[in-house]
């Protein structure tokens, strides 16, 4: 199998299983016990020199970063459903979505959660109230981040928004809520949670 997930369910890769069964290629998942540092093990740096997960391989290519692997992921095999064709204006709201969610979502949470003193001018994230009022905005009056069309932009900023709302890290808002509710609803994501919650099992990890 060309596609291999370096994974543990309680990492950002639990992500990545999401993107894979929307994409719907074939994947091999290998666990990495991080509980115990197995992410810092030789072999894994070898890959990835931050020493974290995710990894994903598709022969000799390796990517690391969610977003990166969403990205890459959808234009390589899933290229004109659920990433917009270079041509397409569609495009650039696609990338423009899919990189805030690690860009500013990520930090500007971090930031509020730990009370972090910066001047939002130096800050690429700014306010916290500005990016919530942005991620309103990018939901504002529509089903998904490209309007009635479902996209890898959705996975990450969709996964990077549930995972904030499930740890009280971001406002439920009525509109997060019910985006939230949309992705949940989708058989890729209802599959990938099902093989989350299965490795949890085996391995004992809880839930």
């Amino acid at each position: 199998m060309s596609v291999v997930l370096y994974h543990h369910p309680y990492s950002r890769a639990a992500t990545v299983v999401w993107m894979l069964e929307e994409v719907g290629v074939p994947y091999e998942l290998r666990f990495v016990d991080i509980m115990t540092g197995a992410h810092k093990a030789p072999a894994l740096v070898a890959l990835n020199p931050m020493g974290k997960l995710p990894i994903l391989t598709d022969g000799d290519a390796v990517v690391t970063e969610v977003a990166a692997i969403g990205l890459y992921l959808a234009d390589r095999y899933a290229y004109g459903r659920l990433a917009p064709k270079v041509d397409d204006p569609a495009r650039a709201t696609y990338l423009r979505w899919s990189l805030f969610a690690p860009s500013v979502i990520e930090p500007g949470s971090m930031a509020k959660a730990q009370g972090w003193e910066f001047k939002p001018s130096q800050a690429g994230w700014g306010t916290h109230e500005a990016m919530l009022g942005a991620m309103e905005h990018a939901l504002a009056r529509k089903d998904f981040l490209l309007g009635d069309t479902f996209s890898m932009a959705d996975v990450i900023f969709g996964g990077t928004l549930r995972y904030m709302l499930q740890f009280k890290m971001i406002d439920a808002r009525p509109g997060f809520a019910e985006y939230s509710e949309r992705l949940a609803a989708r058989p890729a994501w209802q599959k990938a949670d099902a093989r989350n919650s299965a490795i949890r099992d085996e391995h004992g990890l809880g839930h």
